[in-house]
């Protein structure tokens, strides 16, 4: 099992949780190592997780006790080390599909996301999309879910349409409704939640639509925002692929995930190939191994991909219940108070049950990449840019946003840190 002590140590113990509010921030944030220190001679805010999330020490712990004591290979050796490691990472696999509700069957380990995408833009959309045939994704969409359908339509001559994004920063849904209604979207891609605006998607809901039109589309949802703050089920979003990153959920860089179902990731070819993927290769061709092994060629990613499925099940201890209401009650209290920032404009739905805590905002006369180095004077680390979200952000009327974005171990000081590092910033540049 993932974070099992080989060594014959004790795992680490669960974070303390209060009952009342559901999580208690400045309990949870002792076991995060990298919060411990200074920027530039002030304690360290760290409003960046959209982007990276800090790591905990169970994680951490987990990947050290893999180097110090079964480091080796998966699946092909036959003494203990190998079978201690292949335990390991089979286990992280059972633990992150049990987070999400998918089958084991269809957990893919891939490096990121964006190779999650990649997978099925190569091994689905290129095999069986053509021309007539149309993919449908929105405006509101990282690069991760647009550029690959692109490449894959060049190659396979099908057709790509977006659904554009109202000023409330909100699906428009009598355009999805207009498009949908041809019955040639053959496959939605689509954020269960947006990492600038913080919208939160009703997949469910837009899926059962697409498929209402056509039975045979199939739904690719991206859940590198939503998976690591929302309790997902794979089922209840009716997705057929669930594509997300370790790093932005307390694990490691370096893996990420594709959850499929697995009747519909049994019939594609591989993706990438080589050693693992296969059972038997002369030097006329090859037979190929069953999923999930064939879309993992080569020595898969073992040391990241436990300290992912310790990360899970750190949150499953804490509860993805109460990491959402910590978040919900972070953005109540700084949504109103970036507003009264005189010149500030907040984008997205300004309701904190519609949004995730990924709080995209302007401030009139200033560049964001000015914000986010003059708030890091202060400790303040945010996001300044486009957020691998050009055509989103371009519909905001800007190049380029600052991005504040919480997580289950910020508190409320913090908040009241950011706007007063927004005010010594406004100070400095007079405006």
């Amino acid at each position: 099992m993932t974070g099992a002590a080989h060594d014959g140590s004790r795992p680490a113990a669960a974070p303390t949780v209060t009952p009342a509010t559901g999580l208690d921030a400045r309990t949870v944030r002792k076991d995060f190592p990298g919060l411990d220190r200074e920027v530039h001679g002030k304690p360290l805010v760290y409003l960046d997780s959209a982007a990276t999330s800090q790591t905990p020490r169970p994680v951490i712990d987990a990947m050290a006790r893999y180097y110090e004591h079964f480091n080796s290979n998966v699946h092909r050796g036959v003494h203990a080390l190998a079978e201690e490691s292949t335990e390991a990472f089979e286990g992280a696999r059972h633990a992150v599909a049990r987070f999400v509700g998918a089958d084991p069957r269809g957990v893919v380990f891939t490096k990121n996301a964006t190779e999650a995408f990649n997978l099925v833009a190569y091994s689905w959309a290129r095999k069986r999309l053509g021309p007539g045939d149309v993919l449908l994704s929105t405006q509101m969409e990282h690069h991760a879910n647009l550029v690959p359908w692109q490449l894959a339509a060049q190659d396979a001559g099908f057709e790509l349409a977006y659904v554009p994004v109202t000023d409330e920063g909100e699906l428009d849904r009598e355009r999805f409704d207009e498009i949908v209604a041809s019955g040639r979207v053959k496959l939605f891609a689509v954020t269960a939640m947006s990492n600038v605006v913080g919208t939160i998607n009703p997949v469910a809901e837009l899926a059962g639509a697409v498929r209402a039109a056509n039975d045979e589309a199939v739904v690719v949802v991206d859940g590198a925002q939503s998976v690591p703050h929302l309790p997902t089920d794979q089922s209840a979003l009716d997705a057929d692929f669930l594509c997300f990153s370790g790093h932005k959920m307390l694990g490691p860089t370096g893996v990420g995930v594709l959850a499929a179902r697995p009747e519909v990731l049994d019939p594609m070819p591989p993706f990438l190939s080589g050693g693992e993927m296969i059972t038997n290769v002369t030097l006329e061709g090859a037979e190929f191994n069953e999923i999930p092994y064939r879309f993992e060629a080569g020595t898969p990613v073992i040391a990241e991909a436990i300290g992912l499925g310790a990360a899970v099940e750190y949150l499953e201890r804490i509860g993805m219940s109460a990491v959402r209401a910590h978040e919900v009650a972070l953005l109540q209290r700084a949504l109103p108070a970036l507003e009264e920032v005189e010149g500030v404009t907040v984008h997205g739905p300004r309701d904190p049950e519609r949004r995730g805590a990924a709080v995209s905002f302007s401030v009139a006369g200033l560049h964001p990449h000015d914000i986010g180095t003059l708030v890091d004077r202060e400790g303040v680390a945010v996001r300044a840019g486009h957020h691998c979200a050009k055509p989103l952000v371009r519909s905001l009327g800007s190049a380029a946003t600052t991005r504040a974005s919480f997580y289950l171990y910020n508190t409320e000081d913090e908040i009241d840190a950011l706007i007063a590092a927004l005010e010594a910033t406004k100070r400095f540049f007079d405006v």
